[in-house]
């Protein structure tokens, strides 16, 4: 077989592409997550767990957002394990079952809706129009009216960063994302700053076509380990040559739109050798979702051993990726933390 160019080869091993499989159809809602096993602890408040309907005790926990949560429920907190003990339960069964316990209990939240269910993210304008503009737009409750800079200005002595984390949790007479659960910190940056300075009438228009995504490549440094993390688009592995070693792996390109090559290089920061033995996990985190983990593949591409696997992503949206690197001999795992946004 025909070697394929140095160019190629060095491009495909840097790109560490990390896409993890959408969540599995046909995932339970929070109630029969509730009733089949959380019921058990929060029905009566067993072992200190708050208790399905108590306001007190759902209300402080609620002002740490949805994601923390079930960050809490998926590690394990005090008497209760992880995944509430049921570890067939999946991050998102899980996320939903937080949401529906947080509405028993005087909230009003949006269960999450698995990668498949989501749109793309929404823009600074829908969100007001939609959502902030109820209270905003006339200034109800003493809300900062839209446009109104002077009314703004006392949130932005501490900058605008602060004013966004002030709208997320929530001030005032304000709830926490303005009772809306489901918006992402994207979102609602985008919403504060479009109230601070609205666009003109008609400025709203839709973003134009992007061309097609180019490999894309992230780097860090964390445990001792250099991660080199790349983004294939699956359209750019199809063009490669057929009989090609790049396109028969895992099992060749998958069709469809949204897909990427996740291909994952580990380098040891002292000894600058390849790391060939690791087990390296990856998943893609979405807000208002919970993002399904897959193992990657050790595979070598040209001479340069690495860990890869196919990945789906939706278009226009932001992904945190996490990749969690276990060496053998390690105490502890390491994990790098990424974020990539998709056109």
């Amino acid at each position: 077989m025909r070697a394929a160019p140095k160019w190629r080869l060095a491009a495909l091993a840097v790109v560490a592409a990390l896409v993890a499989a959408p969540p599995a159809l046909g995932e339970r809602g929070g109630k029969e997550v509730v009733e089949s096993t959380c019921a058990a602890c929060h029905a009566r408040g067993t072992h200190g767990a708050p208790k399905i309907g108590d306001r007190k005790a759902w209300s402080m926990r609620a002002e740490r957002g949805l994601s923390s949560l079930t960050q809490s429920a998926l590690k394990g907190i005090r008497a209760m394990p992880s995944h509430g003990g049921n570890p067939d339960l999946t991050d998102l069964e899980i996320a939903r079952a937080v949401a529906y316990m947080v509405n028993r209990s005087g909230g009003r939240w949006v269960e999450p809706a698995s990668l498949g269910e989501l749109g793309t993210e929404r823009t600074g304008p829908q969100v007001v129009r939609e959502y902030c503009g109820k209270c905003h737009q006339t200034g109800s409750g003493g809300a900062p009216k839209v446009g109104d800079l002077a009314a703004w200005r006392p949130y932005l002595t501490n900058g605008l960063d602060n004013a966004v984390r002030t709208a997320i949790r929530g001030h005032g007479g304000m709830p926490p994302r303005g009772n809306r659960a489901d918006l992402t910190d994207t979102e609602m940056r985008n919403a504060v700053l479009t109230m601070i300075t609205p666009p003109a009438p008609g400025a709203e228009k839709k973003r134009a076509p992007q061309p097609a995504a180019a490999p894309s490549t992230l780097y860090q440094s964390v445990g001792g380990i250099n991660v080199h993390l790349g983004l294939v688009p699956a359209e750019a592995m199809r063009a490669l040559p057929e009989g090609s070693a790049e396109r028969s792996m895992h099992g060749g390109v998958p069709s469809g739109s949204g897909y990427y090559h996740m291909n994952v290089t580990l380098i040891d920061a002292a000894s600058k050798a390849p790391i060939t033995d690791a087990r390296v996990q990856a998943r893609l985190e979405l807000p208002g979702a919970s993002g399904a983990s897959s193992t990657l593949q050790p595979v070598t591409i040209g001479n340069t051993p690495s860990y890869g696997s196919y990945v789906r992503m939706l278009p226009n949206s932001t992904y945190r990726i996490v990749l969690q690197v276990e060496k053998p001999g390690a105490a502890d795992p390491v994990e790098a933390r990424f974020e990539h946004r998709t056109y």
